[in-house]
């Protein structure tokens, strides 16, 4: 039974969804860092919000886990870099928090169109100061979206609404979604200068710190007005402030700060600044929301192998899972197949997927491959890192989908370029569920793999395998099965012969001192 572990205070209704899946969870929420590493080895998956830091020094920790669910859009207290190197997948909740997460975005813009906080304060205080809060209207105004994924895009629509002309740059954002959803597509210099309130809603990365700061402001309009709802780090706080001071900024309106919870701050205090303490995604329907996604998602993945909202592996839904099941299994006996042969340097990959196979979601098939490639010389290889440790070496890994049927129904040819050579292997499922090898080094022949295999390379010679036989029944070596092919007559010819007992290396040796062998290798499946 997988065993869960919800680090962060979230909806009940997570942890009863993992139960009445079949799995175990434990809640134990405000754990320090050493209290969290001392426990989190016991666990396959964790579920969290923004409170955990799931840092290097607890993935290292973290032996049997496999899932880190996140209930909201953030991950900055993951490090996905070192989830993905220990095999770990990171999911997110993109979609639980995002209209909660844009209405008060849109809440912050009337806030400070009509500076309705402050008025607020000098109200209640008894004053009636009428003319001090003279506002502006936001009909007929222009919004600069910097980040128009899903929360962005709801803040333009609502804005559109709002009769307001809305401005994007999103470097994802393409024309087709942006003239369907309304927006003008501009660069970001473009929209600084021409926005009169510009809302952030993108990423917090290396290439987005800070890109609101001081040569943003500088492009800016006087009096423009400023919303962040997205992360802290986004707007350079110190530059903000001298804008504001100096009126170039008419307005700020943040919900979240560089450093949380911002305790102290040099805006604090602003008479032009909105603050609220990161309410983005805090309504009661959104964090129900997060918290049963967070967990049907870590469920399909714990249970089914389904991945929904993956950062770091390519997504496979529930319902497909199942269908890939045999295609799963089949590409890792091919990528382990041909590992296993490889002695030099790998080059290039490149995986052909023919006849029904083409069809369906291959991303997690070229992942399995790599695993299965790579894993025979390097240790900790799973589908989540593969793909990252074969650009990390310079591996080119291609694609290639042919519709149609070949031979076979459907087919998964892995080629394999190296220092030395070339080599290729191929696959198909026997009544779409029985993994079988058909073709190696472009010699057809049929295999099931097994256990105990020899691969044998010889020259095509008569009385190899009347030799072959009288050199393992020397060794007590049963044979299972044998599977033959030939280049072609008087050529070269591949042999796989699975044996029931376990090969040592004196067997090799013998079989290798055969007249006419050229290789042989141990393989295990």
């Amino acid at each position: 039974m997988p065993k869960v572990l919800i680090s962060d205070k979230m909806s009940p209704r997570a942890a009863e969804i993992f139960r009445e899946r079949g799995i175990e969870v434990d809640e134990k929420t405000g754990l320090d860092k050493e209290e969290l590493a001392a426990i989190i080895g016991d666990y396959d998956g964790l579920a969290v919000r923004s409170s955990t830091k799931a840092t290097a020094k607890i993935l290292e920790a973290a032996t049997n886990l496999k899932v880190i669910g996140r209930a909201g859009i953030g991950i900055d207290n993951i490090d996905l870099a070192a989830a993905t190197n220990h095999g770990v997948v990171v999911m997110n909740t993109p979609f639980g928090n995002s209209i909660t997460t844009a209405e008060h975005a849109i809440a912050m813009l009337f806030a400070l169109a009509r500076q309705i906080p402050a008025a607020d304060v000098s109200t209640q205080a008894g004053k009636w100061e009428k003319s001090r809060f003279m506002g502006v209207e936001l009909a007929g105004k222009t919004l600069g979206v910097v980040g128009c994924g899903n929360i962005g895009s709801i803040v333009a629509d609502r804005a559109q609404g709002l009769k307001m002309r809305v401005l994007a740059f999103d470097p994802y954002l393409s024309p087709e979604r942006a003239q369907e959803i309304g927006v003008t597509k501009v660069e970001l210099d473009d929209l600084l200068r021409r926005a009169d309130f510009i809302s952030l809603h993108t990423p917090l990365t290396d290439k987005t710190r800070n890109i609101i700061g001081e040569r943003a402001f500088g492009l800016m309009k006087l009096g423009v007005r400023l919303i962040n709802c997205a992360r802290g780090g986004l707007v350079d706080e110190a530059a903000l402030k001298v804008a504001l001071d100096t009126g170039k900024v008419a307005g700020a309106a943040l919900d979240v700060f560089a450093t949380e919870p911002a305790k102290e701050s040099p805006l604090f205090g602003h008479p032009n600044l909105v603050a609220t303490p990161h309410l983005g995604a805090s309504t009661s329907e959104a964090q129900v929301n997060v918290a049963i996604q967070v967990a049907e998602q870590m469920a399909d993945f714990l249970l089914t192998g389904g991945v929904t909202n993956a950062l770091n592996m390519p997504s496979m839904t529930a319902e497909e899972a199942p269908r890939l099941k045999p295609y799963m299994a089949l590409a890792r006996q091919i990528g382990g197949f041909a590992g296993q042969l490889t002695r030099s340097g790998i080059r290039a990959v490149s995986i052909e997927y023919e006849g029904h196979v083409a069809g369906l979601n291959t991303k997690p098939l070229t992942a399995v491959v790599l695993e299965g490639l790579l894993k025979p010389n390097l240790e900790s290889v799973n589908m989540v890192n593969a793909p990252v440790i074969a650009r990390e070496r310079d591996i080119d890994v291609s694609e290639v989908l042919h519709e149609r049927e070949g031979d076979y129904h459907t087919l998964i040819r892995l080629t394999v370029t190296t220092e030395t050579q070339t080599r290729t292997v191929a696959g198909t499922l026997f009544a779409n569920r029985a993994p079988r090898i058909v073709e190696v080094h472009g010699v057809p022949l049929e295999a099931e793999l097994s256990d105990h295999m020899l691969y044998i390379i010889n020259d095509d010679r008569p009385g190899f395998v009347g030799a072959l036989g009288a050199a393992l029944g020397k060794y007590d070596l049963n044979i299972a099965t044998f599977n033959l092919g030939r280049s072609v007559k008087g050529g070269y010819a591949v042999a796989l012969i699975a044996v029931d007992q376990p090969i040592e290396q004196e067997v090799l040796d013998a079989v290798a001192g055969l007249d006419y062998v050229q290789q042989v290798t141990h393989l295990s499946f």
